[in-house]
C-alpha cells in the first residue's frame, strides 16, 4: 500500500511581536516545526538553521532501520552548527530552539521531540497529545506538586529545561510509531497551544477534513485569542494514494525560515522559497502552474522524474533557508546594538538601531532612566539630541552611570550658583550636597552613593523563554504503538 503526507504548513508572526521566530517545513515525508527563542539574539536564526539541516532529509533516499538514525545524525550535526555559530558570533550566546520532526518510512514515521512545542495525533475519532513538554512547569506535574490545569495558566510555563543550544549534550527524545492510513498529525508552537483551549483545537482537528483549511483554522484561532507568541501549524495526513490522487511533491516552508506574512499572514505568497521551487517542479516535469498555497501529496516508490524533480525543489529551499537566515542575522545583528537618546525629558537606553526602513523601525525603548536631559552639560545634551552609540548592554548600562554623575555634578554647581560643567569620572559631591531634583516625571532621582554615583536602573526581565538549566537527558528507547 503507497503511504503519503497530505499536507499543509502556516505561520504567523502573532499579536505582538515584530518578528517570528518560529520556522515550519511541510514535505512529502518530512514535517518538522522549530520555535526559537532567545529573542533579538538569534532565535529566529537557530530555528532556521535547524530547518535547513532537515530539509533534504525529505526524500525517498532513506528508509526502513536507518530512518530513525539518519534523522537523529541530522539533528546533531543542526545542534553542532548551532554551537559553532554561537562560538563564531558571541552575540548569539543564549540562542536555542526546540523542535518537533516526524519523518516518514512507508508506514513507519520517526518522532524527534525537544521542548515545549506539542505534537498531536488524531486517530480513530480522538485527539492525543504525543509529545511531553521539556518544561518547568511539566516538571511540576510529574512530581505531582502541581495539576495539570494548574500547570496552563502557571506564571512560569514557558521555562524549558530541554532545547537544541549547541550544548553537546542536548537530546531530543526519538520514538518510532506505527502508521495507519487516516492517521492526521498535527505539531505546533506554544503559540498556538498556550492560547487556545485544547477542546478547540480538538474540535478543529476532527471537524475539517482538508489540512491546508485546518491549518489556516487553527492560526486565525490563535491570532483571535491574541496569542503575542509567534503561531506555527504544520498538519499531515497520512493517506493511501490508491484513493486519493496526487497533484503535486511541493514542499512548503513557512516562518522565519522561508515566509514573509501575506495579507492574511497565514499562507506562503508567490516570493516564497516554496514558490521558486514550485516553478523548479514545473520547469523539470512540465507540469502545468500550481498554486503556491495549495497543500500537496507526495507519492511512495522508487526515485523517478517526479523524484528528481523533488529533490530539485529541496535543494532550493535549503539555499532560500540559508539565505532567509542571513537575513534574519543581519536583523538580529541590528538589534543587539543600543544607543542613548532623549525621550520625554530624560535620558533613556534603546536597543537597535536609529533607523527605519518604510514601516518598520530598527529599535525601541529598552528602559526609561530618571536622569532629567536638563540637568546635563550642554554637550551631553547636544550628544544625546545625536543619539549616543553604545557597543552592548553593558556599555549602555556604564554611560548611564556616567550621565548620573554629569546631572549630579550639574546640580551640586547650580545649587551653589556656578556654571553647569563636565567633570571628571573620579569628581565626588562634597559634603553638603543638596538634595536632588526630582525628574520631570515627578519621581525623585535616587540619592548618590559613597562613591559620588547613582545605582543603575533594574534591568529588564530575562525573556520568559530562555532555557533553565537543563536537567541531565533521559533516554526514550524507542517503542511502537
Amino acid at each position: 500500500m503507497p503511504f503519503a503526507f497530505h499536507f499543509a504548513a502556516r505561520s504567523d508572526v502573532g499579536m505582538v511581536r515584530s518578528n517570528n521566530e518560529d520556522s515550519g517545513y511541510a514535505g512529502p515525508r518530512l514535517l518538522a516545526m522549530a520555535d526559537g527563542m532567545g529573542g533579538h539574539a538569534g532565535g529566529d536564526v537557530a530555528s532556521s538553521t535547524v530547518i535547513a539541516s532537515l530539509v533534504e532529509l525529505d526524500d525517498d533516499a532513506v528508509s526502513g532501520r536507518e530512518v530513525s538514525q539518519a534523522l537523529l545524525d541530522r539533528i546533531h550535526a543542526a545542534n553542532t552548527e548551532l554551537g559553532e555559530q554561537v562560538r563564531d558570533d558571541p552575540r548569539l550566546d543564549g540562542m536555542g530552539t526546540t523542535l518537533i520532526a516526524l519523518l516518514r518510512s512507508h508506514d513507519k514515521v520517526v518522532l524527534a521531540h525537544i521542548g515545549d512545542s506539542r505534537a498531536f495525533l488524531v486517530r480513530d475519532g480522538a485527539v492525543t497529545q504525543i509529545t511531553k513538554d521539556h518544561s518547568f512547569v511539566q516538571n511540576l506535574v510529574d512530581e505531582g506538586r502541581i495539576s495539570a490545569t494548574d500547570a496552563q495558566t502557571h506564571p512560569q510555563r514557558s521555562l524549558v529545561t530541554r532545547v537544541l543550544t549547541g550544548d553537546a549534550h542536548d537530546e531530543p527524545d526519538l520514538v518510532v510509531r506505527q502508521g495507519r492510513i487516516g492517521d492526521r498529525y498535527l505539531i505546533c508552537s506554544d503559540g498556538l497551544s498556550d492560547y487556545v483551549a485544547r477542546d478547540t483545537i480538538d474540535e478543529v482537528l476532527l471537524g475539517v477534513s482538508d489540512p491546508g483549511e485546518c491549518a489556516d483554522r487553527l492560526v486565525a484561532l490563535a491570532l483571535r485569542a491574541g496569542a503575542p507568541d509567534n503561531v506555527t501549524v504544520v498538519v499531515g495526513d497520512l493517506v493511501d494514494l490508491n484513493k486519493v490522487r496526487a497533484p503535486s511533491t511541493l514542499p512548503e516552508v513557512v516562518g522565519a525560515a522561508a515566509v514573509r506574512r501575506s495579507g492574511s499572514g497565514t499562507r506562503p505568497i508567490p516570493t516564497t522559497p516554496a514558490a521558486k521551487a514550485a516553478a523548479l517542479t514545473k520547469a523539470a516535469t512540465g507540469g502545468e502552474d500550481d498554486d503556491a498555497d495549495h497543500v500537496t501529496l507526495a507519492e511512495e516508490g522508487p526515485s523517478s522524474r517526479r523524484g528528481i524533480a523533488l529533490r530539485l525543489a529541496a535543494a532550493v529551499v535549503v539555499a532560500a533557508v540559508v539565505l532567509a537566515g542571513g537575513s534574519y542575522a543581519a536583523y538580529a545583528w541590528s538589534q543587539r546594538q543600543y544607543f542613548l537618546a532623549a525621550s520625554g525629558g530624560v535620558v533613556s537606553v534603546y536597543r537597535g538601531v536609529d533607523q527605519t526602513l518604510g514601516p518598520i523601525t530598527l529599535s525601541h525603548e529598552e528602559y526609561a532612566t530618571t536622569i532629567a536631559v536638563d540637568d546635563l552639560p550642554s554637550s551631553y545634551q547636544e550628544s544625546l539630541e545625536a543619539g549616543i552609540g553604545v557597543a552592548n548592554r553593558g556599555d549602555a548600562d556604564a554611560r548611564v552611570q556616567e550621565l548620573r554623575l554629569q546631572a549630579e555634578a550639574c546640580r551640586y554647581a547650580r545649587a551653589h550658583g556656578e556654571a553647569c560643567r563636565t567633570v571628571p569620572s573620579t569628581w565626588t559631591p562634597p559634603t553638603g550636597t543638596p538634595s536632588p531634583t526630582p525628574s520631570p516625571t515627578g519621581t525623585p532621582s535616587p540619592s548618590p552613593s559613597p562613591s559620588g554615583t547613582s545605582p543603575l536602573p533594574s534591568a529588564t526581565p530575562a525573556a520568559s523563554r530562555a532555557p533553565v538549566t537543563p536537567l541531565p537527558p533521559t533516554t526514550t528507547a524507542p517503542v511502537t504503538s
